[in-house]
């Protein structure tokens, strides 16, 4: 089929899935799970990843794939035990399809509910990330929508092995195959973003260029997970031990991921935050590069110059910049950060709330590690994507960014014409929500 009859049928399966009951909903999500724990299915989509690592690794020696996008596509045991998890998670989550969320008498007789409804088709184009084809799949699952999914071509080899188990898993349930549907051309992407007669929202994971190009050439709304530029402050009444710890989680628990720290600020009166945060970084080698002031404390970094600030490196690299005070520090973010994630470490409170009221972006701690910004450790269970868009789904987005709803209205063969100043009287009185 073409790709307009594949999403055609997609609407079909959509339906099919939103048509689920709450157990029957979970009991598809709890089947992926075991399918992909199953010994001849998990030795497949492990080789189908390692032969995708080993293709990755020769582009990278030749300088075509950068070593970010490498450590992305790894997909091993933990990894795969740890998306698994959060399938099962989502499985036992409560059920938002079909919740009333308002619940109104207008008259006697004459009820209104609101109900939360799915979108009907996902288009999801993502980063070389096979984990990310599972979690997107189980959310769309949980939330009634159909889902295309155009993965990175580093990762076929990964997303074909996992696309294969969960259309098993789909067969199994009565559910037509095209209720998950593999893309892997990239021409594919065009074509996706022309069909805004079948495709609800598109999600699209990527750079601000990529981001920017796929806004240009659709007309389907788009819920973008842009750069992950994450800035982690220290000001003045930083704890060193605490700003060690969050500075080196933040920066090399995973320094390819999105929501790992690119850029430290310090106040210049957090000279000792500064540097328990330089001897613990760079004890797990990490390259510093420094501002002038920077160097000055720490003559061995790098300068760091402009581009620098502006930089989402995904590796071990770090900018690090001094600024006057915690005016300065909102500032420096309000221009160079990405509206991603961005945290503060201060025990002074007032100066944390307003670093928290102030900063733009869609994820903001205070005494905690930028890498917090998840799905799966926010309780999400996955994620499609972290929003760093405002309208409509913001950060992590879950189950509940993929819904929308619609009124429902009983009545008794009401007319709005029985309304008005000499008619009937509207009661307008809310009813407990069950």
């Amino acid at each position: 089929m073409d790709l307009r009859q594949t999403l055609q049928a997609a609407r079909v399966a959509a339906r099919r899935l939103a048509s689920l009951t709450g157990p029957e909903r979970g009991n598809l999500l709890g089947d992926f799970a075991s399918a992909l724990c199953e010994p001849a299915a998990k030795a497949a989509v492990l080789a189908a990843n390692a032969r995708d690592m080993g293709a990755a690794r020769e582009e990278e020696k030749a300088g075509r794939l950068g070593s970010a996008l490498v450590k992305r596509l790894s997909l091993d045991e933990d990894k795969l035990a740890t998306t698994v998890d959060g399938i099962r998670q989502l499985a036992r989550m409560p059920e938002l399809l079909g919740r009333t969320l308002t619940h109104r008498v207008l008259d006697h007789g004459l009820i209104l509910k609101r109900q939360s409804v799915p979108l009907g088709v996902l288009g999801v184009v993502f980063e070389a990330r096979p984990d990310a084809l599972v979690q997107i799949t189980s959310l769309a699952w949980k939330s009634g929508n159909a889902v295309a999914l155009k993965g990175g071509r580093e990762a076929a080899e990964s997303n074909r092995a996992l696309t294969k188990v969960a259309h098993g898993v789909l067969a199994k349930h009565g559910i037509d195959p095209a209720a998950m549907v593999l893309l892997e051309a990239r021409a594919e992407v065009d074509s996706l973003l022309g069909t805004d007669d079948l495709v609800e929202m598109v999600v699209a994971r990527g750079s601000s260029e990529f981001i920017r190009y796929v806004r240009s050439h659709t007309r389907i709304p788009v819920m973008a997970h842009a750069d992950g530029i994450c800035h982690l402050y220290l000001h003045s009444s930083a704890d060193p031990a605490v700003a060690a710890r969050v500075a080196v989680d933040a920066k090399c628990s995973y320094p390819a991921a999105c929501n790992a720290m690119e850029t430290l600020l310090w106040d210049a009166g957090a000279g000792a935050a500064l540097d328990a945060c330089v001897r613990a970084l760079a004890e797990r080698q990490v390259e510093l590069r420094g501002c002038a002031e920077t160097c000055k404390r720490h003559p061995h970094m790098k300068v760091a110059v402009e581009e620098d600030w502006r930089t989402e490196y995904g590796a071990l690299i770090l900018s690090i910049r001094q600024v006057p005070d915690l005016a300065a520090a909102l500032a420096h973010i309000a221009q160079y950060g990405s509206r991603h994630t961005d945290a503060i470490v201060a025990t002074d409170a007032e100066a944390a709330s307003r670093f928290l009221a102030e900063v733009d972006a869609a994820c903001v701690f205070h005494n905690a590690s930028t890498r917090f910004s998840d799905g799966y450790r926010f309780g999400l269970g996955a994620e499609v994507g972290i929003s760093t868009d405002k309208l409509h789904a913001r950060g992590p987005v879950g189950v509940e960014g993929l819904l929308s709803y619609r009124w429902l209205l009983y009545g008794r063969g009401q007319c709005t014409t029985d309304y008005g100043p000499q008619g009937r009287h509207y009661i307008h009185k809310d009813l407990p929500i069950d």
